[in-house]
Order: C-alpha cells, then structure tokens, then sequence
C-alpha cells in the first residue's frame, strides 16, 4: 500500500469549527468503550510524559483562546472568512495533496490529487487508551456520537458509530500509548506501510491529531479510516479534533458530495 501523504495543517479550521501516556498498559483495549461508570477512574495512571504534553497541551488552548480562537458560536460578522477564501481553501483541500512520500517520510510539497469517496456506509468505532479517564470517555464518546449523526445528515451517506466491526476507527491514546500504537495499526490495516505507522508513532507535538483514510489499489473509492486524537488535549482541543478528523476522514464536500482526490493512503493532521 503507497505511504500515506498528507498531513494538513489547519489552525483556520479551529476559528470555523467555533469551537503523555501509560508505563504498563499502553494500548486500547478491543471493545473498551468507557460506558461503565462503576470502572472508576483510568484503568493506569499517566506516564510522566503524558502529564507533561497535557500540561502543554492546556497552554495552546488558552493561548488559542487569547486570539479569540476555538470559538464554540456559529460565527457571526466578526468571522475573517468569504466565500472566495472558503473556495481558494476547498480547492487546496480537496485537489492537492500537501505532502509526498520521501525517503526519510512525509515532505511538504503541494501535488495534484485524485477524487476518492466512500460509497460503503461508514462504521465508527471508538477505542480509548487505558489511561484515558471514565468520565472523559464518555464524554469523547457523545461528542463522536453526535458528529457522526451530523455528517450523515451532511453527506446523505450512512455514518454512525457501532461497538461491532467498523471501517473506520477512532482512538483516543496518551503519549505512551500512542508511541506503542504501531502492532495494533498494522494488525488493523494489514499491508500498511512502516512510514505510515511512524506519521503517528513518532508524531511531533505540534501534530494534535491524524487520520489517515485507506482505498484499494488502483480504486477510487475509500474502504477503511483510521484517526488518533491525543487524548492529552484539553476539551476544546479534542472537540476540534473530533471534528476535524472525522470530516477529514470523509473527505466529503457536503455540498457537491464528491470526495477529495487522494492514492491509495491519504494522511491527514490538525497542528498547532
């Protein structure tokens, strides 16, 4: 499978959307989904390192905050946004790639694309880190729960969240889980290639959140996603995670509801 391309750096995202890890357990456990409110708190404590990227984490969002950022309105006059740049920025999302595969990994460098879509009704599931806190599970869970309801009725597709078989995973992992993450991906998506699994492992912390998006060869039509959000991010950070990679994922324009041009691997990344 060709190596993923394209993380994307969107901190314009963040205004419209208006809105480190475990030393023993580190990878979700299958099927845990945060339900049991009876489980107590996380099932290990974060990592030293976990505490430190929260700590950071906590520090870009009050300074997004401070520039009127993450704004959680529906927008409103004051939004520095028209429809020529939401068009100019369409165009740069959905028909270019802005990384490529070189020798040493992801390079920036913008390059036509292929239109890809989902056809398939899309399944998500929702994982979680063992460090991952009950209550912010459950409160992760109902975020995904009601985007997924908003990008069906968006899209016209089916997409909604399953405890069963999906095509399209989200995982909620600490620092330390997400570093050891790269077993389960390759299980999960069989074929991926090691460059692939190194974008999230050896993730940079101005990456807040990855998604990646599968086709078969030679096929222009999406068949798997797989997005990790860090589960360091403070509330408004994971919100505009959750929107921004599950729609990414998609690769959806609501309105004309064709999807981005992409190969084989499409990668996508929120940075700060």
């Amino acid at each position: 499978m060709p190596l993923p391309r394209k993380p994307l750096a969107c901190l314009a995202i963040l205004a419209f959307l208006g809105l480190a890890g475990c030393v023993n357990t580190v990878l979700p456990k299958p099927g845990d989904t945060g339900t049991d409110p009876s489980a107590g708190d996380a099932d290990v404590l974060p990592s030293p390192a976990s505490r430190a990227m929260a700590a950071h984490y906590q520090r870009v969002q009050n300074d997004l905050l401070a520039q009127g950022l993450l704004r959680t309105d529906s927008g409103g006059a004051d939004v520095p946004f028209n429809s020529r740049q939401l068009t100019e920025n369409f165009v740069k999302i959905a028909l270019y790639d802005e990384y490529v595969s070189g020798s040493g990994g992801l390079v920036a460098r913008q390059t036509e694309s292929r239109l890809r879509r989902w056809e398939q009704p899309v399944r998500m599931r929702v994982e979680f880190g063992a460090s991952i806190p009950r209550a912010q599970r459950l409160q992760d869970r109902a975020a995904v729960a009601a985007y997924t309801a908003r990008l069906s009725r968006a899209t016209g597709l089916s997409v909604r969240m399953t405890e069963g078989d999906a095509n399209y995973n989200v995982f909620f992992l600490n620092e330390d889980e997400r570093q050891a993450f790269g077993p389960t991906l390759a299980a999960l998506v069989p074929g991926i290639e090691p460059a692939a699994i190194r974008a999230i492992t050896n993730m940079d912390r101005s990456t807040l959140c990855i998604v990646f998006a599968f086709s078969e060869p030679g096929s222009a039509v999406y068949s798997r996603a797989v997005a990790v959000i860090r589960g360091e991010h403070p509330d408004l950070l994971r919100r505009s995670c959750i929107h921004e990679e599950l729609a990414q994922g998609m690769d959806w324009p609501m309105t004309a509801r064709r999807h981005a041009p992409r190969s084989s691997t499409t990668t996508r990344s929120l940075r700060s």
